[in-house]
């Protein structure tokens, strides 16, 4: 634990994501300061990031989710001072923050998403746009789901089935980005592939009563059941972690993260997005998945961390 030197927790932030930010920082930092580690906590939202040579940091745990701390910016800015750091670097977390960007490199690879239309945002008129968003429901199959490009935790998604609803979310997603991706839904279960180094981690299947995982699901339902195992036979879990794996390289991701995944009816996987910072609260996705593989939250933490000890 003396290798770490002295340790910057980075969460917060300024983000629509900087609540769940805020949640999983505490929960990191608490590891690692039950470990001995010389962590410190350290918002970006009130704190210049030349303190972190002033106050003679070596490396630094980023837990920031969206936007300022999971695309690519402050990882930028943390190499430009030689500062090592967790997770992806600048490329690999830009494109996996972009939805849309993500989809077309694994479409371009032949790899499994589902069909979807990219739009831009603002205001969309009810009366002009009827019958342009009703094409785009035929065309995606009669229900689709609306997401912004480049929001995480299910910010700013809707799952509509009528042209009212599309313009209506549409708008409502405008509202986070300026370029919006419409995705064909798929009817089925929802899993999550959690990565550790080179390796996958056991996968989990989601289910809730609500429409989809969704934000309410995510961190204020107490119906959303979690499944780890997953129930999948042995041979289907090896397939889908390698799915993960091909995913999560195909974007340039490092280090560790978590692919999402729906599962249809004929058994068909869709690829739906990579997390290059995803939660680490104690009973988030990548730690339930890390327990099953013999893990506890502090073992997670420490590996992940230890990845910086490598970086030049």
């Amino acid at each position: 634990m003396a290798d770490f030197g002295k340790v910057a927790v980075m969460f917060g932030g300024n983000s629509a994501e900087r609540e769940i930010s805020l949640m999983s920082g505490r929960a990191v930092l608490d590891a690692l300061l039950a470990q001995g580690v010389d962590a410190h906590a350290f918002d970006p939202k009130s704190q210049a990031l030349d303190e972190l040579k002033t106050a003679k940091f070596d490396r630094v745990f980023i837990v920031l989710h969206g936007r300022g701390g999971e695309d690519g910016t402050m990882q930028g800015a943390l190499d430009l001072m030689n500062m090592p750091y967790t997770g992806s670097g600048v490329l690999g977390s830009a494109l996996a923050m972009d939805k849309i960007k993500t989809k077309q490199i694994w479409t371009a690879l032949n790899m499994p998403t589902a069909k979807f239309v990219v739009v831009k945002g603002g205001q969309q008129d009810t009366s002009a746009q009827g019958d342009a968003n009703q094409a785009l429901l035929a065309q995606l199959g009669g229900t689709i789901m609306v997401k912004p490009a480049n929001e995480g935790s299910s910010i700013g998604m809707a799952k509509v089935s009528s042209a009212q609803q599309l313009t209506s979310a549409i708008n409502d997603a405008a509202t986070f980005d300026s370029e919006i991706l419409l995705e064909q839904w798929i009817e089925g279960d929802e899993y999550t592939v959690a990565i550790l180094g080179d390796k996958a981690l056991p996968a989990i299947q989601m289910s809730t009563p609500n429409d989809f995982y969704d934000y309410q699901a995510k961190y204020q339902s107490t119906q959303t059941q979690y499944h780890c195992p997953c129930g999948l036979s042995d041979e289907l879990e090896q397939e889908l972690g390698e799915i993960a794996l091909a995913a999560f390289n195909a974007v340039n991701a490092k280090g560790w993260g978590r692919v999402d995944f729906m599962r249809d009816k004929n058994g068909q996987w869709y690829l739906l997005e990579v997390n290059t910072v995803p939660g680490m609260t104690k009973t988030s996705l990548v730690p339930k998945s890390a327990l099953q593989a013999g893990l506890s939250f502090e073992q997670l933490v420490a590996s992940v961390l230890s990845q910086t000890l490598s970086q030049k």
